[in-house]
């Protein structure tokens, strides 16, 4: 009995052998569809509120235009909830492309598409989290404008927002997220809980090769700035050139992570009765602390682009407290965190000069600060340890005074870049890095 029992057990091991065999070469397992790959289209950086802004949507719809960097056959949103304190209802969203050949909120109908979320029109968030919408087909141009409408059926704080986004949103009353035109009841310029559009991207042209990849830039008001409804960010410029003579033969999205008044190595904290209680909130988490959902987070980013540090020594004293004062060592130290962080998830990361701020009107500039500017620069330039540097330093100074902005490239403040200078800093970044 004991050796037919082994006999059996052997015979019944090799017949599963076998089976499982078939099974592994089988055409159906031979035939199995590779997942779909997702790459960053747009995308924005979500802040926290101060207590002082109270916005409320109740049975409203917010209609809001994004423009993207690469083209796509279909799409998927992701909405945050991340800095809400209650769950987020959100009743139907559509996305259409805007219609041509306007700046209103009027979309193309023949393009207009209902998402749905796990199969539902509808979808409630829990405070804390984001949410990514199933996927839709929708042939979406490079460089194009898409209108995302989400209905807001209850009472609902708005409190994930960029509040810097240089683009009109429109409110209206009720669901009107698949009317082609609608009558809004106010305009505001913020993104309002939308942060991240993705496409199956689509090849520029028939020599392209390789699989779609993202650029994420993360920066504060130097890389946000544009001038209201124009799409004209350095990043902007940036996409433009990546599908030009010398880019890339495969697609390259470029995501604009970056957040006006955001600093490295603080959160906003202003002091005590300061005018600044009113609106640092909207500066955003550090760079430190939001690298991992802004930067490594997002579909299929490979590259990295990092401008920050300017706010860091100009806000202590100014809008944050003077024990947050920073030397060029403790930028240095903090980049190199950054580095090391996209190293460890395989990014490839590339490091900015900080650009000129002397005689700026919002009293960054000391002569201390100046020198900690050119302690970090000089680190960034020679010490190898970002993958590339981007020196828009070098693209934007005076050269009669290093100091000083260009005033050809000079917003009239001393310290951001008008649209030349915008697009001085595209054309600083090394097409090679992308390739």
């Amino acid at each position: 009995m004991e050796r037919l029992t082994v006999r059996k057990r052997l015979a019944a091991l090799f017949t599963g052998a076998l089976l499982l065999g078939a099974a592994l070469t089988s055409p159906a397992s031979a035939q199995a569809p590779a997942p779909t790959t997702w790459t960053g289209t747009w995308g924005t950086a979500p802040t926290t509120i101060p207590k002082t802004d109270t916005t409320t949507f109740h049975d409203q719809t917010i209609r809001q235009v994004v423009h993207t960097s690469i083209a796509g056959t279909a799409l998927r949103i992701r909405l945050s909830n991340e800095f809400g304190k209650q769950p987020l209802k959100i009743g139907e969203v559509h996305v259409a492309r805007r219609a041509p050949g306007t700046d209103e909120p009027i979309i193309d109908p023949a393009t207009d598409r209902q998402l749905t979320f796990s199969g539902k029109s509808s979808v409630t968030t829990p405070a804390g989290a984001p949410v990514l919408s199933d996927p839709v087909t929708l042939r979406v141009p490079a460089r194009s404008d898409l209108v995302v409408s989400l209905h807001l059926p209850e009472s609902t704080p708005g409190s994930t927002v960029n509040s810097f986004a240089a683009q009109r949103s429109y409110i209206a009353a009720g669901n009107v997220t698949g009317e082609t035109k609608i009558e809004p009841q106010s305009v505001t310029e913020r993104w309002y809980f939308l942060t991240g559009v993705s496409v199956r991207a689509t090849s520029a042209g028939p020599a392209a090769t390789g699989r779609a990849s993202a650029a994420v830039a993360l920066g504060d008001s130097i890389t946000a700035d544009t001038t209201l409804g124009t799409n004209h960010r350095w990043t902007d410029y940036l996409a433009q050139r990546l599908q030009g003579p010398g880019g890339p033969r495969h697609p390259v999205g470029v995501l604009n992570k970056g957040i006006s008044g955001n600093r490295l190595l603080h959160d906003p904290n202003p002091p005590a009765g300061h005018p600044a209680e009113a609106y640092a909130a909207y500066f955003g988490e550090s760079g430190l602390k939001r690298f991992d959902r802004d930067v490594a987070a997002q579909p299929e980013v490979r590259h990295v682009l990092v401008l920050l540090g300017v706010n860091d020594l100009g806000h202590p004293g100014t809008i944050a407290p003077l024990s947050e004062k920073v030397t060029g060592q403790d930028l240095i130290d903090g980049h190199r965190q950054l580095i090391a962080r996209a190293h460890e998830r395989g990014l490839r990361i590339y490091g900015a000069t900080i650009t000129p701020f002397k005689n700026d009107t919002l009293g960054f500039y000391t002569p201390e600060n100046a020198a900690a500017r050119q302690t970090f620069n000089h680190w960034l330039r020679t010490s190898g340890e970002y993958d590339g540097v981007i020196d828009f330093d070098a693209a934007l100074r005076d050269p009669a005074d290093p100091e000083r902005l260009l005033a050809a490239y000079d917003s009239g403040d001393h310290l951001h870049t008008n649209d030349a200078g915008r697009e001085a800093m595209a054309r600083a970044v090394p097409l090679r890095f992308f390739k």
